[in-house]
């Protein structure tokens, strides 16, 4: 089955078409700057060949169409008709309470979708921009949504509770969501799968490095905890948010900088975390060479990035009672051996070793075990393929519902 994924942005899709029979990837690619001068779009196809053209895309109908007519160009050879697309699998951030699970995406998603804006104000409203987007391109192919927070959905009430008035979670649903949950699901399954072990006899925890950045402790295959909360703002320290701080300092600087409330709110999502405390950039790999240069503040930065991470290894080892597995993943946990070392040093007493040889060589894309063979707790770095799970759950979602029809 061919399913075409979409992770719509309020100016961007970034999209992969996927053979699910064979988790092949036939094309994939993103646009940029939509409804802005200078939007482009970009393929990349099975054998390598890359375009990027400039063209004018006023809005995600125009963007998804582009994508499909570029997939049908006779000179790239990835489709030849639209009908070689099976379905569409959209990422969705945020399914609050109603989703735990993938689901065929019809007018009573979408309404409850649009109920939900208010739980993911910044990443709902283009999510659905792009589910109306594509059933207009293409209005008779299914459609299904997959949820960041589907997969956290099993934490148990005590884990994800605010101790704020119990009224104002039935009210309001503030309680803890957690993100980056098709990451985190495909990543435990592949290192269980890797290292041999069955997932519903295994504890992991599972570390999704990137600009974003999350932990989540996964007791026999199901999510127990996870750092993000309420909003991806939690948990730990990323490349623009501050992750986890005392609330009181967001009051203290309001008042003492005369900040309005969408200016706290930016200060904290865009210009706190790596770029906040470095000063520089909010990328890794800057901050990186700027600490093998000496510069201090990186050096502050490391160290904070990498104690945050351990201080949650350690209380996620106290909620499972073990851990067989600790899995890296993302742009930073794929490709900085640096940030690995450092979050696991000084860790044998929970029988963590890292072999530092192993770990120097898991970069670029690979995968591989990077702890010592005398490891108690296996150590592994895992490629994340969240637009491969998306279009996984939608195949098996439409074929099930192909079923029901014949039937």
């Amino acid at each position: 089955m061919k399913v075409l994924t979409l992770n719509c942005g309020s100016s961007t899709v970034k999209y992969k078409l996927i053979e699910t029979d064979t988790e092949e990837n036939i094309a994939y690619g993103k646009v940029e700057r939509i409804g802005m001068i200078g939007a482009s779009i970009e393929i990349v196809t099975q054998n390598g060949k890359k375009i990027v053209e400039e063209q004018e895309l006023l809005d995600h109908v125009m963007a998804v169409d582009a994508i499909l007519k570029m997939m049908i160009r006779p000179d790239l050879k990835i489709i030849s008709d639209f009908s070689e697309i099976d379905a569409v699998g959209h990422r969705v951030v945020h399914g609050g309470e109603t989703f735990t699970g993938s689901v065929l995406i019809n007018d009573e998603v979408i309404k409850i979708l649009k109920e939900n804006i208010q739980l993911a104000p910044l990443h709902n409203p283009p999510n659905i921009q792009g589910i109306e987007a594509a059933k207009a391109v293409l209005p008779d192919v299914p459609m299904v949504g997959v949820f960041d927070t589907a997969f956290h959905t099993t934490m148990p009430d005590y884990a994800y509770i605010y101790p704020i008035p119990y009224q104002l979670y039935r009210k309001h649903a503030i309680r803890r969501y957690g993100f980056h949950g098709t990451s985190h699901y495909f990543v435990s399954r592949k290192a269980c799968e890797k290292l041999n072990c069955k997932v519903h006899s295994c504890n992991l925890i599972t570390l999704h490095l990137g600009n974003g950045a999350s932990v989540t402790a996964i007791k026999r295959g199901k999510s127990v905890d996870t750092s993000m909360g309420f909003t991806p703002l939690e948990g730990l320290v990323m490349g623009t948010r501050c992750g986890d701080i005392d609330p009181a300092i967001i009051l203290h600087i309001m008042q003492q900088e005369k900040l309005a409330l969408y200016e706290a709110n930016n200060l904290l999502n865009k210009f706190s975390g790596i770029l906040g405390i470095s000063g520089k950039s909010n990328d890794m790999r800057d901050i990186e060479e700027l600490y093998n240069q000496g510069d201090n503040l990186a050096r502050l930065t490391i160290d904070i990035y990498t104690y945050r991470i351990k201080k949650y290894i350690g209380a996620y080892f106290a909620v499972l009672g073990h851990v067989d597995i600790i899995v890296f993943t993302a742009g930073v946990g794929e490709n900085s051996p640096l940030i690995r070392e450092k979050s696991l040093e000084d860790m044998d007493t929970f029988g963590i070793k890292l072999d530092h040889d192993r770990n120097e060589k898991i970069v670029g894309g690979k995968d591989g075990v990077i702890s010592s063979d005398d490891s108690k707790v296996k150590v592994v770095v895992i490629p994340t393929n969240e637009e491969l799970v998306i279009a996984m759950d939608t195949a098996k979602i439409v074929k099930k519902m192909g079923k029901k029809l014949k039937k």
